[in-house]
């Protein structure tokens, strides 16, 4: 990307971030050296930002100290990827387990598509050549809909990414988050939870196929569960369609991943069981097992019925969330980021995480093929992608893999 194009990449998201000291951030935000090809041009430092004192100041200690529940956990020993072929054989457990699966081969699902639609529900975005809509029918005629935002001036890296909402946040992140992408130049899917924002609301009744049913949420999705199928169809096939359908219309050299708290757990497991997906940047989406009642607000952070051990004992008995985040991680080029906003208004909140951050970083560095860190975000107390996390998403695409397809 050309310095002029940078600067107008910034421009819409505010602000570039300060590079003042983090204060007492802790190391997962710490600022990295200025990175860039040996010989190249330099490039721009990471950005960074101190905490924001006055939001520290409002919150209690369990905010800032680590909670009980990381004494005595070997995270260590819960990891169980040790090498490449590892995740390779990981995967393809989880694949078959989310597919009743003999192979564990991702399924060739494509969607139906509209070309040049015009998308009232969605928010308004600027320098589009179209929106294509692409329907994807699952079984019980569940419906989930991708919309794919094609820029009028395309970048010649040729890249494409899609951003995954949650259950109800607004529009304001989705928006500032894809604009800046299509502003990048990026052909950008934009991907939403099953039975929310723009998705059909019904499907079939499991015991009668005549009656059509609404559930009020994703914890209503019980009788649907059986040993013949998963529900975690339901969140993880559309993506498949999607990406299915944009690997062969326009063979992007690579596929990068942004979510938000129900899309950020979507942005953590999807990656990890499909490597196509080349860089990954989920926000306030998980945590591990052992700390899903350690954060100030444990409650949301239990997690929703696709979140939750008790409700898919199978799938997550084969990996844990430290393994999910190496799978997402491991392969050439590939990448993982994952954003845990500290004073989270909602979710995932605390400082829990810096118990497994170091443990995971180094598994995936000694493997030796990919990337996994952590931004721990202390700028605000909001449950979104923040200007900040968002400058060093755009700075982690522009200068660390600027030399990657």
């Amino acid at each position: 990307m050309s310095t002029v194009s940078r600067r107008a990449l910034l421009a819409t998201v505010g602000a570039t971030a300060t590079t003042a000291a983090l204060g007492d951030i802790g190391a997962s935000g710490t600022a990295h050296a200025v990175e860039g090809s040996p010989g190249s041009r330099p490039a721009r430092p990471r950005p960074v930002a101190p905490v924001d004192q006055e939001v520290a100041a409002a919150h209690s200690i369990d905010y800032k100290a680590l909670p009980q529940q990381v004494v005595g956990v070997d995270v260590e020993q819960l990891m169980t990827v040790h090498t490449e072929a590892d995740t390779e054989r990981l995967r393809a457990l989880l694949v078959a387990e989310v597919w009743k699966s003999a192979d564990g081969r991702l399924p060739g699902t494509l969607p139906e598509v509209e070309n040049g639609v015009a998308a009232p529900e969605l928010p308004a975005f600027t320098g589009l050549r179209r929106i294509d809509r692409l329907t994807v029918t699952l079984p019980y005629d569940l419906r989930s809909v991708v919309y794919l935002l094609l820029p009028r001036r395309p970048a010649g890296h040729g890249r494409f990414a899609l951003y995954h909402n949650g259950h109800g946040e607004t529009p304001e992140t989705m928006q500032r988050t894809a604009q800046a992408l299509v502003d990048a130049g990026y052909g950008v899917l934009l991907c939403a939870m099953p039975l929310y924002h723009w998705n059909p609301k019904q499907l079939r009744s499991p015991t009668d196929p005549d009656t059509l049913v609404t559930p009020e949420s994703h914890n209503d999705l019980g009788p649907w569960e059986t040993e013949t199928f998963s529900t975690l169809r339901f969140f993880l096939e559309p993506l498949t369609a999607a990406v299915n359908h944009v690997s062969r219309t326009y063979r992007p050299p690579s596929l990068q991943m942004i979510g938000l708290s129900g899309g950020g757990w979507t942005a953590t497991v999807y990656p990890a069981l499909d490597p196509r997906i080349t860089r990954s940047y989920p926000t306030a989406g998980s945590l591990p097992f052992f700390l899903r009642s350690a954060p100030p607000k444990p409650s949301p952070t239990t997690g929703d019925w696709e979140q939750r051990l008790d409700r898919h004992p199978v799938f997550y008995g084969i990996s844990d969330f430290p393994d999910i985040y190496a799978l997402a991680s491991v392969g050439r080029h590939r990448r993982q980021m994952q954003i845990l906003n500290r004073f989270d208004a909602c979710c995932f909140n605390g400082v829990g995480h810096r118990s497994y951050e170091p443990v995971v970083r180094q598994r995936v560095a000694v493997i030796g093929n990919g990337h996994w860190e952590l931004l721990e975000d202390a700028t605000h107390g909001e449950h979104t992608i923040s200007p900040h996390a968002l400058d060093v998403i755009l700075w982690d695409l522009d200068v660390n893999c600027s030399d990657e397809p």
